[in-house]
């Protein structure tokens, strides 16, 4: 499972926050290339100038689950 993710202020670390969907959830996706196809055509200029310039300001997540629940 995977999870997009947005930078408010790229000096800081700390400002990543989940692209959420009209119900207010994480939109999760199963394959990471879904998760990609989305995150540029909701963020296209973002996504685009991370290819030539820099700090990223999005990002795609794997969600990570504990086996031993």
């Amino acid at each position: 499972m995977f999870k997009m993710q947005v930078q408010d202020n790229p000096d800081d670390p700390r400002t990543w926050h989940d692209v959420a969907g009209p119900d207010g959830k994480p939109l999760i996706f199963e394959k990471e290339a879904d998760a990609r196809t989305k995150l540029a055509s909701l963020y296209p200029v973002e996504v685009k100038m991370e290819k030539y310039t820099g700090p990223k300001t999005t990002r795609v997540i794997a969600i990570l689950t504990d086996e031993d629940d």
